[in-house]
């Protein structure tokens, strides 16, 4: 099985209207698109950009968090729309909703037949529970399409490799990672577990980040991004194990083809074996 990914480096920055937000959307869909990708990848907290647009003449300045919830309805109507008209999967990056008074921090999973996925991140980082006083996803779900088993991991979850070993025991071979990140260490946590979790896992990882700024907005002030492809660093896969990435803090799309047969090749006879290898007789298996 072969499929083709698309990785989007989002560039933030004001705006006014949530017609502007769709255009931007539409834009990076529609370069994807013409690259014939399979999946397309947004940042995790891109439609944090919506609360850049105020609440009008009444109230000029940003919204707060509480309020991004608004715009869900017209953020999964937009995507919906988006992944039908192209027949792509569409991973909408990372939205903030709101259920019984909590605030969630969720990935969704837009299929090219309007059905929709929902991942929530498990792992709250430190400033999401003081500033924005998120609460934590509780179940990790794997995603079936036509073109494999996927899974998606917010940011600050791929630091975890318990959760990666029960994605990849549940069957994904590819785990989608939207991250943001404000700078250069935040970003490189991010980018050295990814290439940790190709190597244990024997899986590939897509990720990618914000750029640009909201310079009216709390803690997106600062966004430190670039998307890549990561293989497991074993022959048939590049040395370095970067198919390929992006130019740091640019506004770009980067794309891949990802061969699922190679996967396996290396399970079963790779320089290492990590998955086959596991000694789960002295630990637990996370399946």
């Amino acid at each position: 099985m072969k499929l083709r990914v698309s990785a989007v480096q989002y560039h933030l920055h004001t705006i006014h209207n949530f017609e502007e937000f769709a255009a931007q959307v539409t834009h990076y869909v529609k370069t994807a698109e013409e690259f014939e990708a399979d999946f397309v990848l947004f940042p995790e907290l891109f439609t944090t950009q919506l609360m850049s647009i105020g609440g009008g003449r009444n109230h000029p300045a940003a919204l707060t968090i509480d309020e991004l919830p608004q715009y869900t309805e017209q953020y999964k109507q937009l995507f919906v729309s988006l992944a039908k008209s192209t027949g792509m999967h569409l991973i909408g990056g990372t939205h903030i909703i709101e259920e019984n008074g909590r605030l969630y921090n969720t990935a969704f999973l837009f299929y090219p037949d309007g059905s929709v996925g929902e991942q929530r991140k498990l792992h709250i980082t430190p400033t999401e529970v003081k500033e924005w006083s998120m609460a934590p996803g509780d179940a990790l779900h794997v995603f079936d399409t036509a073109k494999g088993r996927i899974a998606i991991l917010i940011c600050y979850d791929i630091e975890f490799p318990e959760i990666v070993r029960m994605a990849r025991a549940r069957g994904a071979d590819v785990i989608f990672c939207p991250s943001c990140t404000d700078d250069r260490h935040g970003f490189h946590r991010v980018r050295y577990t990814c290439h940790a979790r190709t190597i244990e896992n024997q899986v590939y990882v897509v990720t990618t980040g914000t750029v640009g700024s909201l310079p009216t907005v709390d803690f997106m002030r600062g966004n430190y991004g670039q998307a890549a492809v990561i293989t497991p660093n074993d022959v048939p896969f590049p040395p370095a194990g970067v198919m390929v990435e992006g130019e740091i803090n640019h506004d770009m799309v980067v794309t891949a083809d990802l061969d699922l047969s190679l996967l396996q090749q290396v399970r079963d006879k790779g320089s290492v074996t990590t998955w086959r290898d596991r000694r789960t007789d002295l630990y637990t298996d996370w399946s």
